[in-house]
């Protein structure tokens, strides 16, 4: 059983099958190399063998095939000429294949010697009596070239197993060569694998179990999680991998750090009138039974806390809904001219305190939900009268250019700060802490209105100069005339 799982998890192994395959890859290299070298040596050998053959038929053509006793003389050397009682024999030459003209009649063979004991059993040793034999006819007579082979043959027969030798040994070193260089280049991966797969198993995870998990995704170095796995030098089949990684990182830093500052600061949000419902609560018992003036007090705190508290958590189950994607968003095509009056109306009705005007002149059609535009257009609005002095004014305008819609909120009063702008939008949010309770924001108005902006495909413009004044100009795509 133990058996079959290894087995088993050989053949899952990537390493095992890369292996495999560089392997089976090098020996098939090897392969078509001796086959090639192979075919060049026979056909070095045969060129060699016809040339000889071509000068020794010349000497024949010039003074004729040796009587026997030459023969015998010659077999000393690497060659013989001998006269034949029969017909030549043997293979003629592919027309294909360019030979001496004075062999074009001749018949090839290729023959070798007795076997013999070698090397433990009975064979033909490598080159024995190894012979290239050329048989054609004189003026008639017919005769046979016979050239010894034997060292060349011997020499090529050695210095191939010598070569594949070397060739088994290569592969089998390769072998074990290739296994670590292939664990080493697939180490990152089985780090991330390692990683990922403790993050499976951890349901929750504090702060410093997150930096712990991201230094071993960051070859074990890292210390926060703003650090990111080197992609500089990396293989280029890990490069793609090491930049996504990154990437899940940055988003999983920028969401858990917004995830532990929305906690502490909707907390922090909450406890403020919690508290002061605790503490007029608790006025009311001890002196506001007996006195109408302590309990009127009370009440009407208790009751703005609570207004303050609903507001609160409605703005913050709306944020979730919008992180969620389960927000309805109806959209249709109505005119931005239209919900920013609606809007201007509104104010003038209930803020008597500041001074309202309006800059339009024609519609602005749009394709939006209107509702959460009109929310959108009163967050800014609102925002423009709590830090505004008394008595400043308020502006709305409407514009459209070509393709955009823009609707824009001035007010003359405190100004924003250049090092604050980049973060207004971010929730709970405030330029002014001192001031949060004075004017009774929550700091998620310009983030929800910032989603509102983002789900409709627009964005906003902030222009603003401290103790001078500030514009927001909500950008939206415009509907195109004609409904089209």
């Amino acid at each position: 059983m133990a058996w079959k799982k290894t087995r088993q998890k050989g053949r899952n192994s990537l390493v095992a099958r890369l292996n495999t395959r560089l392997f089976l890859r090098l020996a098939g290299i090897f392969l078509c190399m001796d086959l090639l070298l192979a075919a060049l040596c026979a056909l070095g050998v045969v060129f060699w063998s016809e040339q000889q053959a071509s000068d020794i038929a010349q000497l024949v053509a010039e003074r004729g095939v040796p009587s026997r006793e030459t023969s015998d003389w010659m077999a000393a050397g690497d060659y013989t000429v001998t006269a034949l009682d029969r017909p030549p024999e043997g293979t003629a030459m592919p027309s294909a294949i360019p030979g001496p003209e004075n062999l074009a009649g001749g018949l090839r063979t290729f023959c070798r010697g007795e076997q013999a004991w070698f090397f433990g059993r009975w064979t033909s040793r490598p080159g024995q009596d190894c012979a290239y034999v050329v048989e054609m006819s004189n003026g008639g007579e017919p005769y046979a070239i016979r050239l010894d082979l034997s060292g060349a043959v011997t020499v090529l027969v050695y210095a191939g197993r010598i070569l594949l030798v070397c060739q088994v040994i290569s592969l089998v070193l390769n072998l074990f060569k290739n296994a670590g260089t292939i664990k080493k280049v697939l180490h990152p991966i089985q780090e991330l694998a390692a990683t990922a797969a403790k993050l499976n198993t951890v349901t929750a995870m504090s702060q410093e179990e997150l930096q712990t998990l991201a230094g071993q995704l960051n070859a074990i170095n890292a210390t926060h999680l703003d650090t990111r796995i080197p992609v500089e030098g990396t293989q280029k089949e890990l490069k793609n991998l090491a930049e996504a990684i990154n990437a899940m990182l940055e988003r999983i830093n920028q969401a858990y750090r917004a995830q532990a500052r929305f906690v502490s600061d909707a907390s922090h949000e909450l406890r403020t009138p919690i508290s002061v419902i605790q503490g007029y609560a608790r006025l009311l018992d001890r002196w506001g039974k007996e006195d109408p003036e302590t309990m009127q007090e009370a009440i009407d705190a208790i009751s703005a806390e609570a207004d303050s508290m609903k507001e609160l958590v409605e703005q913050l189950l709306f944020l979730a809904r919008g992180d969620n994607d389960s927000a309805r968003v109806e959209m249709e095509d109505v005119d931005l001219t239209e919900i920013a009056s609606q809007v201007m109306k509104e104010m003038a009705m209930v803020d008597e305190t500041h001074r309202f005007s309006a800059r339009w002149s024609q519609p602005v059609p749009i394709h939006a939900d209107p509702g959460l535009i009109k929310q959108a257009i009163r967050v800014l609005t609102d925002n423009a009268i709590q830090y505004t002095p008394q008595g400043g004014l308020i502006t709305l305008s409407v514009t459209r250019t070509r393709d955009t819609a823009r609707v824009s909120v001035t007010d003359d009063g405190q100004g924003i700060d250049a090092a604050s702008i980049p973060h207004i939008f971010e929730r709970f949010y405030r330029t002014d802490e001192s001031r949060a309770r004075q004017t009774g924001g929550t700091g998620l108005g310009l983030a929800i209105a910032k989603w509102i902006a983002d789900r409709h495909g627009g964005w906003f413009e902030v222009t603003s100069r401290k103790d001078v004044g500030t514009r927001f100009t909500l950008v939206l795509p415009a509907a195109v005339a004609g409904g089209e």
